[in-house]
Parts: C-alpha cells; structure tokens; sequence
C-alpha cells in the first residue's frame, strides 16, 4: 500500500497545505524511508529509541535547528496518519523534543516600499490588470499565496467588500477589502472574464491557464526586478507587511489574528515585536543623543 501518496493526498485536500509545505513533507519523509532501508528497519516495528538516534543523524549532518524540527514535525504527522489507518498503534516521535528553534523576527517591506512595487507595474503588459490585482489583494487582506489561488468568482461579495478563504486545517474565514483592491479585481475580471470563467478558477497566466504557485512566484519576482530594488520578496513578505502596518497604524492585535486566521495569539504577537524593533531602530538612527559628538 503506498502510505506515503495517500498521506500527501490528505495533505494537499483536506488539509490544504501549501504545494511548497507538501513538497517538504514529502522530502523528509523519502529521506526517512531510505533511512529505514538502510539500517533494515521497517516502518511497523520503529521505535523510540530508534527515533533518537534518527534525530541524532540529523543534528550531525549539522542542519538548522528550524530544518530538523521540521523533518521531525513531518514524521510526526505521517505516524499520526498510520495510527489513524491502524498500521501502527503508537507514534515513536511524540515524546522525541522538538529542537528549540531560533524565532527571527519576519521580515516586511515599509510603506513605501510597498509603494515601489505599485508603481513599477508594466501597464503595457497584457497581464497588467491580474498583477495589480494581486498584489492589491495580497496587500489589503494579508491573506496567504495558497489562499489567494484557490479564490473563485463565487468567494468575492462585491457589494459589501468581503471575501471567503479557505486555510489551514480546512478552515474558511471571511476578509474585508478596500476600495483599491475592489477596483483593480474588477478590472482585471472584466478583461480576463472568459478566461476566468472557462477555468473555474480566478487567476490565470499569459496562456489563458490556471495560475500554479509557482507562476505566482514568478509574478512576484518580476515585479522586483521591475522596480530595480534588492528586496526578496515572496507572497508571505507582504502578508507580514499586512500585519505590521495594521498594528502601527493601531490595529487591535485580536482583530489582526482573525484576519490572519491565526489559530494562537502568541502567533500574530511577533508582530508587536517587529514594530517595537522599528521604532527601536528608527530611534537610534535620529535620536541626536545617539549621534557622535
């Protein structure tokens, strides 16, 4: 029976985990199986102690501490499944402790830079309205690259600026939206309506297709090289841009986890940390206490 397909197919449609977080997941896992062949274990009979010494393979391999927890959260969801299914009664990494991670604060662009990114928008592209609209959209709702893809027609309410995602663990919440985002999305749609319609999805590339995670990627990157800048930018940037300016701009840090669809406080209260870290930083640089004499 091929464990490892039915666990990603889970991943993927009931989950709704990103393409990107599957892919890692299998990853960990083929790297775990071929572990087990070549130390003749089996995924029925491995055991805790074989679980450590697992987890000590990996710290000597010297790997992040962030890499090695998540290799470990992945077989630890993957043993999960197989008590689920009844394959194994027990999960050797349950107990197994988790390395203790460094948390970086996340990185996010400043209002103008954000700024930036809008008005190097190529106007003369055919794909102009779609670009514009995403990055509207990314921007206005904080929302994550997996949930803007899986957007249809039939999730937007125009008449009252909302929106339906749906999130991790399957779960839907409803998003607000500007006047900004509303006009670049009904733009874009009017000019691509048959397209979108004939896809049944909202976004679509430059061949009239279904826009894939990795074709958003592209978008996002050429929009970088278009404003010349060194930023490195992916969808999540702008979703800690999203939370950061909310909260500067003095944004109730419980309104900003809903729109998150963060499950724990302590999540969106890194957050806090960055605008702390900002006006610590901004304090510094201008303060003349803090300039030579």
């Amino acid at each position: 029976m091929d464990h490892l397909g039915n666990f990603m197919e889970q991943l993927t449609y009931q989950r709704n985990l990103s393409s990107h977080t599957v892919s890692n997941y299998k990853r960990d896992i083929n790297e775990f199986l071929r572990f087990l062949t070549q130390e003749g274990l089996d995924i029925e009979t491995f055991k805790y102690m074989d679980a450590r010494n697992y987890l000590n393979m990996l710290y000597q391999k010297q790997l992040k501490k962030s890499t090695v927890s998540r290799k470990i959260s992945a077989l630890r969801s993957f043993y999960n499944y197989l008590i689920d299914k009844g394959i194994r009664n027990s999960n050797p990494f349950t107990n197994l402790p988790n390395p203790k991670r460094d948390k970086p604060l996340p990185g996010f662009l400043y209002e103008n830079e954000i700024r930036g990114l809008f008005d190097s928008l190529d106007q003369d592209s055919k794909m102009y309205e779609r670009d514009r609209a995403i990055l509207e959209l990314l921007y206005a709702t904080g929302m994550r690259a997996s949930e803007l893809l899986g957007l249809t027609l039939s999730h937007i309410d125009f008449d009252h600026g909302l929106l339906k995602v749906r999130g991790k663990g399957n779960k839907e919440r409803v998003l607000p939206f500007g006047t900004h985002a509303s006009e670049a999305l009904k733009a874009y749609i009017e000019k691509h309506d048959q397209a979108i319609e004939a896809n049944g999805t909202l976004w679509i590339n430059q061949r009239n297709g279904p826009l894939t995670d990795r074709g958003l990627r592209y978008v996002i990157d050429m929009m970088v090289k278009r404003s010349a800048s060194d930023l490195h930018l992916h969808p999540h940037k702008i979703r800690h841009s999203f939370a950061t300016h909310m909260l500067n701009n003095g944004a109730d840090l419980r309104a900003v986890q809903e729109l998150l669809g963060h499950e724990s406080l302590s999540t969106t209260q890194k957050y806090t940390h960055v605008s702390k870290e900002q006006l610590r930083k901004t304090y510094l640089a201008h303060h003349p206490a803090n300039q030579k004499r």
